[in-house]
């Protein structure tokens, strides 16, 4: 019987997000009201809570965990095996729904949540992943640069703040200090797509040495 696959970044299902009230701190944004070191990162953003016991009860694929998409994309390792990202001299592999319709010169410039990949997981993404089935591209990302978080933006209200929609806020922008994070965010700049077909030659190359 073959071995289940199951990406480091993959929340499973004994990490149920903890249930955590959100308070308006004057002149501040939000917290939670009984608010621990930890909950916000370097940049005093607050973090969505959730438990931390990886590989405890079945995988929900579909659903990431919080923490590990942030420290893999913070230390850039493989969203996979959380080993180090592919390197070489034209950057660090990405692999990506396949938007390049989108706009000329995609995806330089786009704000992305999905950590980076080492070569052998991505063989695997492209076999396994059904989102990837339905459209895969293979890019070298010469800079990625930490821009921001997605989450879900509070608004005021007579009952304290709520929940509004899902969003993606750049650190500089000031509705940041409303938002619960739950995803960071790269920049990816100065981009070359790579053919899968080139991207598995690579693999079987690497695989050979």
């Amino acid at each position: 019987m073959s071995q289940l696959i199951v990406p480091y970044i993959t929340s499973w299902s004994a990490e149920q997000e903890i249930p955590s009230r959100v308070v308006e701190l004057p002149g501040i944004g939000i917290g939670y009201a009984n608010e621990m070191f930890g909950d916000r990162d370097a940049q005093g953003v607050l973090w969505l809570r959730s438990g931390v016991r990886h590989g405890v009860g079945k995988p929900e694929f579909g659903k990431v965990h919080p923490l590990r998409q942030r420290r893999a994309m913070r230390k850039l390792l493989c969203q996979v095996c959380a080993g180090p990202a592919d390197l070489n001299d034209d950057g660090l592999l990405w692999l990506l729904r396949d938007y390049r319709s989108d706009w000329t010169g995609w995806p330089d410039g786009m704000g992305c949540t999905e950590p980076p990949v080492c070569l052998p997981c991505a063989s695997v993404s492209l076999r396994l992943c059904p989102a990837l089935r339905r459209g895969a591209a293979a890019v070298r990302v010469r800079e990625s640069v930490v821009a921001g978080v997605r989450g879900a933006l509070y608004r005021k209200s007579p009952i304290g703040p709520v929940s509004a929609e899902d969003v993606n806020v750049a650190y500089d922008d000031p509705d940041i200090r409303w938002v619960v994070a739950s995803a960071l965010i790269r920049e990816l700049r100065d981009c070359t797509l790579v053919p899968l077909e080139e991207l598995i030659e690579q693999r079987y190359a690497a695989h050979k040495r």
